[in-house]
Parts: structure tokens; C-alpha cells; sequence
């Protein structure tokens, strides 16, 4: 990405992640924008959306459908996809521009089939697209719009960790009609591992159970918008099980995650830490991880939400190098 975006631009990070703030919602707390933004950034994940231009495929409206369905309580009306589609162009910081078919006579599109009757499709600010190709910042402003339109002014933690749930028990759905229709041996559809949205929701639930620190080491470093050091580690992967059960992750930070997912640290059946013998460490400003052999993790105030000793023993298992 061209480094210009991010500091010689007024067009930056910092600029979007207000855009995503500020959005204009109906009566303050619609959400039919907020889902739209993260369903396109899901279609650019995926590789589905290509470029900057945005159009009103079958793939967008099922996405936002299945978005829909686990972050809204009301039923789909065909106005909920096409009026923040339609609207999003008056927002003040004028990321979202459409291009009108030239049947386009004037007013607002209610249904889906008078959007696409008006409009042949949507185009992102350059800016705003290349931010969305990185990794890094992409994940900044998914985090925004989670932390602003599905946490702020509520119940959070019960709140999130029932989206949570409700991805869970969606994603599971998705597999079983997949697998069932398709026949499949092997893996589901790649959609279903890829899905950056559901990873955000479940590592919005894990780390704040874990009060944002690392189980590991303690470590918490919290920037504006509760974004965290830390991150939501799934103990079995999530591309083997397809499981974003609380209980089935931990706070870790970059490091400590890193470390358990390559196998050089592991819980045994009392919490404690197991570190690798082999581990060669030069830490002259910080703890070393061989001495955190024996302690015990940092859990959640609540036990409910431990992690599941089922897969701390997969991980020890089929992971963790002694």
C-alpha cells in the first residue's frame, strides 16, 4: 500500500476510521450501513470484489442477508439493503459514490430490483480501498465498526459474545447444508474459513473476557476504541473444527499467540504453562518464556468461559512440541 494513504493523504486511516464512526443512521442506531460496509469488506477478503467498484451482485445481498440475520433482530425487508446502498453517498466524508444507469429518473430506490433499475454500481475512494487490501488496517476499521455500531451503549460483553454465538451457530448451519447438498468429503467452501467478520466478533468476545490482557504474560496495551494488543487465539483451528466458541479461545499477545500456534508453549490439565525445552532466548527487557513454566494462565473471572479442557488437550496433543 502507498504509504501516502496512510500519512501524506488527508485520506488516511485515522480519516475512515471517523467515517466509520460518524455514519449517518436512522433514529442513531439503524444498522443497515454498518452491515453493508462489513459485507463488502468480507466480498474484498474473499477476493470476490476485485477492485474499488462495488456492484449490486447476488454475492453483496446474500452476505448481508447472512449479516442481517445474526446482527439485526428484524426480518429483511428488501429496503434494507438498498437504501444504505443508495445513502451511503451523503455521508460527509463522501467515500461511497454511485454511478447511475442512465434509467435513473431521480429519488430513492426502495426495493432491490428498482436499485439496480437506477444505479449500475458504487465506487470506493482509492484511499479507502487500498487500506482494505492490508491486512493491518483492514482489521483497524472492522474493529471500528464493531466497536462503535455492535458494542458502544450496551451490554457489551453479553452482547458480543451472543453475536458470537449466533455466528457460531450459523457458520455450523452453513456447514451442515453444505456439506449435505454438496456431498463433500473434505472442506467446506473456503467463504467459511476466511470470514473476517465472525473472526472480528470472536475475538472481540475472547479478549474482553480475558479483560484485553494475554493469558500468557499479562500484557495489556489498550488504544482508542478498546483495540487491544491482544488477540483472540482459537485453541483448535477454526479451519479444522469450525468452532468460535468462547471456550475454544484465548488472549494471547502477537508473540505469545504466534508461539502457541507453532507449538513452543502448551496448558496442561490444571492451566498451567508447559514451555518447550528447546527453546534458545536472548529477553534482556522482558520475562523469558522459559520462566513462565509452571505458572498458571491467566483464565476468565468467570469459569464458565475457561477454556475447554477437550481442546487444551487436542492442542497438547497434536501441537505442543515437548
Amino acid at each position: 500500500m502507498s504509504q501516502a494513504s496512510e500519512s501524506g493523504s488527508r485520506h488516511n486511516l485515522a480519516y475512515y476510521c471517523k467515517a466509520f464512526s460518524d455514519l449517518k443512521v436512522y433514529q442513531g442506531k439503524a444498522l443497515n450501513k454498518p452491515i453493508l460496509l462489513l459485507s463488502v469488506i468480507e466480498l474484498i477478503t474473499q477476493g470476490i470484489i476485485k477492485d474499488k467498484y462495488i456492484p449490486i451482485s447476488d454475492e453483496l445481498i446474500d452476505t448481508f442477508k447472512k449479516y442481517w440475520s445474526v446482527l439485526d433482530s428484524g426480518n429483511f425487508k428488501s429496503s434494507d439493503f438498498a437504501l444504505p446502498f443508495f445513502h451511503l453517498k451523503n455521508e460527509d466524508c463522501r467515500f461511497w459514490k454511485l454511478e447511475f444507469s442512465s434509467n435513473y429518473e431521480g429519488g430513492r430506490p426502495q426495493s432491490i430490483p428498482k436499485l439496480r433499475h437506477d444505479v449500475d454500481r458504487a465506487c470506493l475512494d482509492d484511499e479507502l480501498f487500498n487500506l482494505l487490501e492490508d491486512e493491518v488496517y483492514k482489521q483497524e476499521l472492522i474493529d471500528t465498526l464493531v466497536a462503535i455500531w455492535f458494542s458502544a451503549n450496551k451490554k457489551q460483553l453479553e452482547d458480543i459474545l451472543q453475536v458470537n454465538q449466533d455466528f457460531q451457530e450459523s457458520t455450523q448451519q452453513e456447514v451442515k447444508i453444505l456439506r449435505e447438498s454438496e456431498n463433500l468429503d473434505g472442506e467446506p467452501k473456503i467463504y467459511l474459513k476466511k470470514s473476517i467478520v465472525r473472526n472480528a466478533f470472536f475475538r472481540k468476545a475472547v479478549v474482553h473476557i480475558y479483560n484485553y490482557r494475554c493469558a500468557f504474560c499479562g500484557l495489556k496495551v489498550i488504544k482508542k476504541l478498546n483495540q487491544s494488543i491482544v488477540d483472540g487465539a482459537h485453541i483448535r483451528p477454526f479451519s479444522l473444527f469450525y468452532d468460535s466458541q468462547v471456550d475454544n479461545g484465548i488472549s494471547f499477545c502477537k508473540n505469545h499467540h504466534w508461539a502457541f500456534d507453532h507449538g513452543w508453549f502448551g496448558i496442561d490439565k490444571n492451566y498451567k504453562i508447559i514451555v518447550a525445552g528447546d527453546l534458545q532466548e536472548e529477553s534482556p527487557h522482558a520475562k523469558p518464556m522459559k520462566d513462565f513454566h509452571g505458572e498458571t494462565l491467566l483464565l476468565p473471572n468467570s469459569e464458565k468461559y475457561y477454556p475447554r479442557m477437550e481442546a487444551i488437550q487436542w492442542h497438547h496433543q497434536n501441537v505442543f512440541r515437548t
